[in-house]
């Protein structure tokens, strides 16, 4: 079997085993809960297969998808960014707030919302990285820090604006005009059938998260900075070596983590709720690191990963509806694959390296010969 081909099914079988172990394991949780596991899969499996169903696992996996390229980008460098949650949620406000402010002629409106939210983000990013490039501070514990700021000094905000308007339960920045609204891409499902039941749309959002995988694939695989950035990340003394300033591919890893970051939360200001207030979805930071991890840092890998867990996040509600099951079953399935997928690559990596030496004594043996 050619190496190149070994390696990929290697890189293949790791993700599949830890959803196969993950469905086995629910299964016996459910089992042992009383539940019946067949039942609880069938109705996860009928209900994700609704067109209505996948309008709304695609418009989660967005905002997940673009969240993981955020986390990997950070990966490549060998940077724990654990911050995208907080630069996603001030990207997102300073966006829908300059947006509602500001309103731009025509589709200039929605490129000031995105220009604000990825400018907003890379600041707030990049304070970690000049916090580890001057002071050796750990992005861990300074994005971790950070992400506490920035979800607490919005919800003051959010507080005091409560207060102001009375009985108001609902308060948030200006609502966005029509000219900052992106468009749905309904159109693209009515070829295949006009009836999208419940109002659903497909938001716009998807192409802007396709622009970010292409270019985050250009990027880190086709260009020297890429190449300069991945190899610090690999080994930052030979880089060194090299030419390659550590400290400031850390920095410029974290400005670019937190920019893609700053994008997260469009599909809500752009094509839902059109501002920042109490209804605007947290939380997808963390599950984007998750995702990053089961998709090996890869864009296509990410964008399966980022299917898969809106597949579960939509399964929640059926499970709870028909009562073939808990919903924490979600909960338990996604950190089980996590789990499972971290000891899958490890065992992986370490039967490709074992590899490597074989074919390299193979090869000495031969010359030697």
């Amino acid at each position: 079997m050619p190496n190149r081909l070994r390696s990929f099914l290697l890189q293949f079988a790791a993700p599949v085993a830890s959803v196969v172990f993950a469905v086995v394991l629910s299964a016996i949780v459910l089992k042992v809960a009383g539940s019946n596991p067949f039942a609880a899969f069938g109705d996860m499996i009928d209900h994700g297969t609704k067109l209505e169903t996948v309008v709304d696992m695609l418009n989660r996996a967005t905002p997940l998808y673009i969240s993981g390229v955020a986390a990997a980008i950070g990966f490549k460098m060998n940077l724990f960014n654990i911050g995208v949650e907080g630069q996603y949620l001030l990207g997102a406000f300073f966006g829908a707030a300059a947006g509602g402010v500001f309103s731009p002629p025509g589709f200039l409106h929605v490129l000031w919302i995105l220009l604000v939210a990825m400018t907003v983000g890379a600041a707030w990013a990049g304070l970690a990285g000049v916090l580890k490039t001057t002071r050796g501070v750990s992005e861990v514990i300074s994005t971790i820090m950070l992400n506490s700021i920035a979800a607490s000094g919005i919800v003051a905000w959010l507080s005091v604006e409560w207060r102001e308007g009375g009985l108001s339960t609902n308060s948030g920045t200006k609502t966005i005009a029509e000219s900052g609204h992106i468009f749905d891409l309904n159109w693209l499902l009515e070829i295949f059938t006009p009836d999208i039941k419940g109002g659903r749309e497909l938001s716009g959002v998807l192409v802007l998260a396709a622009i970010v995988g292409i270019g985050y694939h250009l990027f880190v695989n086709r260009s020297r900075v890429g190449f300069d950035l991945r190899a610090s990340g690999y080994n930052p003394f030979a880089a060194r070596a090299g030419g390659v300033p550590p400290k400031r591919m850390v920095l410029m890893a974290m400005l670019l983590s937190g920019a893609v970051a700053g994008l997260v939360g469009m599909v809500d200001i752009l094509s839902r709720n059109h501002r920042y207030d109490q209804n605007f979805t947290p939380g997808i930071g963390f599950d984007g690191i998750a995702v990053a991890l089961l998709g090996r840092n890869h864009p296509v890998g990410i964008a399966v990963a980022a299917m898969l867990f809106a597949f579960l996040d939509a399964s929640s509600s059926i499970l709870q509806i028909s009562g073939s099951a808990s919903r924490e079953i979600i909960t338990i399935m996604k950190g089980v694959i996590l789990l499972a997928a971290v000891i899958s690559y490890e065992f992986a990596r370490r039967v490709r390296e074992r590899e490597e030496v074989r074919m390299a004594s193979i090869s000495m043996e031969g010359a030697v010969a």
